[in-house]
Parts: structure tokens; C-alpha cells; sequence
């Protein structure tokens, strides 16, 4: 009996080439606009005035005796706490709830815990809370008047945010920690992924900006200006660049820190993503007691979450301002959304296939992450002076092409793509096709929505870049109206048309019951398969 050949592996080259779109793409969109912001942080003058070099006086001015941005740095991580809270203590406990309680009950509960994730925005959020500025407002909504006042202005607004992203982190953290409870160690995997969301959260808080822009503009007296609204602050509405570009640089350096230290930690950990087959007649359920377990953490977190977004919730049912908007705004904020994710996802995934699939230097390729680790956890803030100045000088302001954001790499979506297709290759003992490419698609699919979500609702670079109110996208229309008709008053569905929220949804339910609840990481040596070799 003749034993069949496997395919031969690729060769590393190929590797290389795949990887090629992604460097480019990191020169062009990452390194280029930071290496600008650090030569604008050295300059002063205005954005429409010569300017002169000013030595380290922008940085004197931030962060010496009496600079704003250690005030503004030391809210802007204090915002985060709570949901830190949240994320490592109420996720994975809700995570391993589910995962106890059988399949049934895991897919569904998460797909109940993603509603909050496909309709939250930031910016509907903050219209909606600013209702309890009303006299016949009362309960939870309420709690915005406190933020006129500077003393009881920074807690309130702590609150909120920890009120309004509740739910959002509970699905987050249950979607990371799920995961990592089907290896045969989930203690180990567990603690790298918390290590990973450790790390992940003061960055999120160094970006805040919506939501304090919204609700407070910084204010009262400076009390609630986070790190974002600082660079804004100076960079663009005082129209000091050099201003705003140190303290673009300052936020950057402190990002790029901690993407390099979460880089760390996933490649030190060997972690790797996979897919497991599924289960020959159905999936297993958990013991009655397991069950009633996990419906009731998902029910106790559905409840909290309602409570908690009953501000947002009870908006949308009462008759909103005239909007002034049309068919012509979803188009401005959902097609360059979904273009721009398209590339930037598309890029990730061709190198995520070079590293984590191709190997080009063995078992130490997933180290070619780290040139790509300190733009991990950077969004559109710490770049956007000089996207803002690059886009100019192209005349490209005011345009339908500059809503897309500007990035050509999606530099998480990499992170997880080359997780997984590490996984997938040293699981299978089939070519890169059928064993790596095919199986990794749909979470290249997932990823694709999920950075459209992200980009649709993001309001600073549109912001930034349009003042065409033709051009304007669902959430600047909602801070336009906030503005034009009154703190109190703003269309809060503006930014969640039914349409896409319902596709959305469809598309949540097929990729949980089909795909992501057969999603496993693992660390260490655990879940590697030795592949088949020749016989001699």
C-alpha cells in the first residue's frame, strides 16, 4: 500500500512577499504621520502662519511645573478603571458561566451580550444623557447635571462612562476569555489574555474623546480634559500644531509601550489561535445545574446592562429634533467605514498568512509582529495633526475620499489573523489552502465588520477633515445637533440605522453559531499537532 504524500510546504519567500503590502502600508500610514508629529512637536506657530522652531517649550508647556497633560493623562487612565473592574472580574466569570452551561446557552448568550457592541455610539450615548439636563428629568439621567459643577464633574463623568460601556465590555471580555477556557490549561491562557486586556484598557482611555467632548468640553475649568481632548484642544482649535503635536507625541510614546509590552506577551506565551472541529451529533450541553447557572449570569448581566443604558434606550422612543440629514449621511459614514476596513483588514490578513502560516524564520516568526507592536492599540488621535497637515497639502480636505479613515493596516486585526493562522498551520497536515486559508476567512470576514462598526462610529477624523455639512457622517450630525438645537436635543438613532444594525445582527448570529464558538487559544506547547512528515 502506497501512503499518500503530503504537500509540500510553501516556501518562506512567499512569506516575505505576503508580508511586503503590510510594511508598505505601515510606512505610509503609521510610521510616516508619527515621525511628522514628532518633527511638528519641535515647531510653533499656526496652522495657517509660518512656522519656527521652538525647541522642547511645547513640552515644557505640557508637562513642565503646571502643564495640563499630566492633569489630563491622570484622568484620562482614571476613566478606564471601573471597566477595567469589569473586564477582568465580571467577564471572565460570565465567560466560564457560559461556557459551563453547554453550547446552547453559550452562543446565545453571546450573541444577546454583541447587541450592545453592534449598537453602541459614542456620540448617541452622550445625546442621550444630556436629556437629563431637562427639570422633568429624574433617576440615573439625572446624574449629568453634576458634570456643571468642577468638583463633582470628574466622577460623574467616571460614572457615566463606566454606565454606558458596560455593556460593550462584557462583551468584549467574554468574547476574549471564551476562548481561552477550551485548552487543556485555561488557567495559563486565562492569565495571558487578562495580562493582554491589562494593557489593552489605558490605552483605550488615553483615545477617550467623544464622550468628553460631548458631554463636557473638557470642562468645567479644565476638569474633565482627557489626553485626546488636550491634542485637540491645542492642535485644532486653538490652531497650535506644535501644541497639539507634542501631546500627540507624549500619547504616542505611552502607546506605543504598551503595544510592545502586550506583543510580549502574547509571542513570550507562544499563544495561538484555532479552530476545533465540530462535535458529531450536536453540541454537548452542560448539567442542569451548569445550565441554570449560565442563564442566570446572562440574565443578571442583560439586566445591569438594561439599567445601565436605560438613558439611551428610553431616547429613542421620544420625538427627536429636526435632523436635517438623509440617505446622504449613512452613505458618508457607512460606505468609507466599510471601504476602509476592507483595505486595511485585507493587508492584515495577507501578512498575518506570511507570519503566523509561512514561517519565514521558524518558530521565532511571530517576533515580526514587533515591528508592527507600537502602533498596536493606536487609533486616529495621536495621528491625526499630521494626517490632518498630509491631507491638506493633497487637497484632499472636504472631499468624499478623506472620510476613510487613514489607515492601510489594521494592525490588531494582524495580530489576531497571525494568531490564528499560527494555530491552523501547526494543527493540520493539509496544504495552506485547505488547512490554513480557507479556515481562516470568515474570521477575516468578522474582523472586516468589526472595524467598520469602530470606523462608522469614530467622530474625530471626520470631524477634522470636512466641514461640507453635505459630507458630514452620523455621529458629527449628532454633535451638530447637540450644538445647533441645544445640549438636550439630538437625533440618538441617527447613528444606528435598522437596516445595518439588522445585517449586522445576521451576520453576529452565523458567525457565533457557525465559526466563533468553536474558537480556541491555547499557550505554551498546549494544542500543537505534530505534522506529518515524509517517511524516509
Amino acid at each position: 500500500m502506497i501512503s499518500p504524500i503530503p504537500p509540500r510546504p510553501p516556501s518562506p519567500a512567499l512569506g516575505w512577499l505576503l508580508l511586503m503590502p503590510a510594511f508598505v502600508g505601515m510606512l505610509i500610514s503609521l510610521v510616516l504621520p508619527s515621525v511628522q508629529t514628532v518633527l511638528l512637536s519641535f515647531e510653533s506657530g499656526g496652522a495657517l502662519t509660518p512656522s519656527t522652531p521652538a525647541g522642547l517649550d511645547n513640552y515644557d508647556r505640557l508637562l513642565g511645573a503646571g502643564g495640563p497633560y499630566g492633569a489630563a493623562l491622570g484622568f484620562s487612565l482614571s476613566l478606564v478603571l471601573l471597566p477595567l473592574l469589569v473586564a477582568l472580574v465580571a467577564g471572565p466569570l460570565l465567560a466560564l458561566a457560559l461556557d459551563r452551561a453547554g453550547g446552547l446557552v453559550r452562543r446565545t448568550g453571546v450573541v444577546v451580550l454583541w447587541l450592545s457592541l453592534i449598537v453602541f455610539s459614542p456620540t448617541a450615548v452622550a445625546a442621550s444623557w444630556l436629556r437629563g439636563l431637562r427639570p422633568a428629568e429624574s433617576g440615573v439621567v439625572s446624574l449629568v447635571r453634576s458634570l456643571d459643577d468642577p468638583a463633582t464633574a470628574p466622577g460623574a463623568l467616571r460614572l457615566i462612562v463606566a454606565a454606558a460601556t458596560f455593556g460593550v465590555v462584557c462583551a468584549l471580555a467574554v468574547t476574549a476569555f471564551l476562548p481561552a477556557l477550551r485548552g487543556g490549561t485555561p488557567g495559563r491562557a486565562v492569565l495571558a489574555v487578562a495580562g493582554v486586556v491589562v494593557l489593552a484598557m489605558p490605552a483605550a482611555g488615553l483615545q477617550a474623546f467623544t464622550l468628553g467632548v460631548a458631554l463636557t468640553r473638557g470642562g468645567p475649568r479644565g476638569a474633565t480634559r482627557t489626553a485626546a481632548g488636550l491634542q485637540y484642544d491645542y492642535g485644532f482649535v486653538a490652531a497650535q500644531p506644535g501644541l497639539g503635536a507634542a501631546a500627540a507625541t507624549v500619547t504616542g510614546l505611552l502607546l506605543g509601550v504598551l503595544g510592545v509590552a502586550a506583543t510580549v506577551v502574547a509571542v513570550t506565551s507562544r499563544m495561538r489561535l484555532s479552530i476545533t472541529p465540530r462535535p458529531g451529533g450536536g453540541a454537548k450541553g452542560g448539567s442542569p445545574v451548569a445550565v441554570a447557572a449560565g442563564v442566570a449570569a446572562l440574565v443578571a448581566a442583560v439586566a445591569v446592562t438594561l439599567v445601565l443604558t436605560w438613558p439611551w434606550l428610553s431616547a429613542l422612543t421620544e420625538p427627536a429634533a429636526p435632523a436635517g440629514t438623509g440617505p446622504r449621511t449613512q452613505v458618508n459614514t457607512w460606505v468609507p467605514a466599510l471601504a476602509g476596513a476592507v483595505v486595511s483588514v485585507g493587508t492584515a490578513y495577507l501578512a498575518a498568512l506570511g507570519i503566523g502560516a509561512l514561517r519565514p524564520l521558524g518558530r521565532r516568526s511571530e517576533w515580526l509582529l514587533l515591528p508592527f507592536a507600537p502602533w498596536l492599540f493606536v487609533g486616529v488621535g495621536p495621528l491625526s495633526v499630521a494626517g490632518w497637515s498630509n491631507f491638506r497639502g493633497m487637497r484632499l480636505l472636504d472631499t468624499f475620499l478623506v472620510l476613510v479613515q487613514p489607515f492601510l493596516l489594521s494592525v490588531p486585526a494582524l495580530f489576531v489573523l497571525t494568531l490564528l493562522c499560527k494555530g491552523l498551520a501547526e494543527r493540520t497536515d493539509r496544504d495552506l489552502l485547505g488547512g490554513v486559508v480557507l479556515p481562516s476567512l470568515p474570521m477575516a470576514g468578522v474582523l472586516t465588520g468589526a472595524v467598520t462598526l469602530v470606523n462608522a462610529q469614530d467622530v474625530l477624523w471626520p470631524l477634522l477633515v470636512t466641514h461640507d455639512r453635505g459630507l458630514a457622517t452620523a455621529p458629527v450630525a449628532q454633535l451638530l445637533q447637540l450644538t445647533q438645537f441645544g445640549r438636550a436635543a439630538a437625533d440618538v438613532a441617527l447613528t444606528t440605522p435598522l437596516p445595518v444594525m439588522a445585517i449586522a445582527l445576521l451576520a453576529v448570529v452565523a458567525a457565533q453559531f457557525r465559526y466563533l464558538d468553536r474558537l480556541t487559544l491555547t499557550v505554551g506547547d498546549e494544542g500543537r499537532s505534530p505534522i506529518p512528515t515524509t517517511p524516509a
